[in-house]
């Protein structure tokens, strides 16, 4: 398993990595890493786009959820089923969010590594055979950020753009709903504001090309 894993996913997008660094970023692998990261993105955004989409119509929905929620509050078969007739109508897959996690965590954990290793010990040996790197690669950004110890400002900066992206997603749920928030619309404003303070905790001991 551990093999496949390897093959099927590590391997080649390290080599991805080590392509970039070698023919469009000018042998620097912060700029190699932000152009991966970018290409990555690229490719999920059909799936990104679908998970939006679920989320913005699951959330249109949720004064008709209430209102089934407590007419049948009695009856939780009953509610579960006219939930899912309602889903059902608007062509909503409430599994959607599940299958995308599915599909993006093997690629999460694979960037994970390989940034976290870069371009050192074992991972060299993994190079396809058109991969020409130097003997010892730089592994910093613009010459100026050892991207394989930890960085307190590329950690603050990392968390201050988890806080700015979540406060505009909750503007703009609040801006398309309108009213009183929900309970959960409640724990998701707190959370705008605690996640940045975990990922900051989390990154500040980890390599900066993380």
């Amino acid at each position: 398993m551990r093999e496949f894993f390897t093959e099927a996913f590590y391997r080649p997008i390290f080599n991805a990595l080590a392509w970039l660094y070698e023919n469009v970023a000018f042998e620097d692998l912060g700029i190699a890493i932000i152009l991966l990261t970018l290409a990555v993105r690229v490719l999920l955004f059909p799936l990104f786009h679908k998970t939006t989409k679920h989320q913005r119509l699951t959330q249109n929905l949720q004064p008709e959820i209430q209102r089934i929620q407590k007419k049948h509050k009695d009856n939780k078969e009953t509610q579960a089923q006219k939930i899912m007739e309602l889903y059902s109508q608007h062509k909503i897959n409430p599994l959607t969010p599940l299958i995308a996690l599915i599909i993006q965590l093997p690629i999460i954990i694979v960037l994970y590594r390989v940034f976290i290793h870069g371009f050192s010990g074992d991972a060299l040996n993994l190079l396809y055979p058109s991969i020409d790197l130097p003997d010892v690669p730089d592994q910093t950004f613009l010459g100026l950020i050892d991207l394989t110890q930890s960085n307190t400002w590329i950690a603050g900066f990392a968390a201050l753009a988890q806080y700015v992206q979540g406060r505009l997603s909750l503007a703009k749920i609040n801006k398309n709903k309108g009213g009183e928030m929900s309970k959960a619309e409640k724990v998701g404003k707190n959370m705008v504001i605690f996640m940045p303070f975990l990922t900051l905790a989390i990154l500040f001991s980890l390599p900066a090309a993380v």
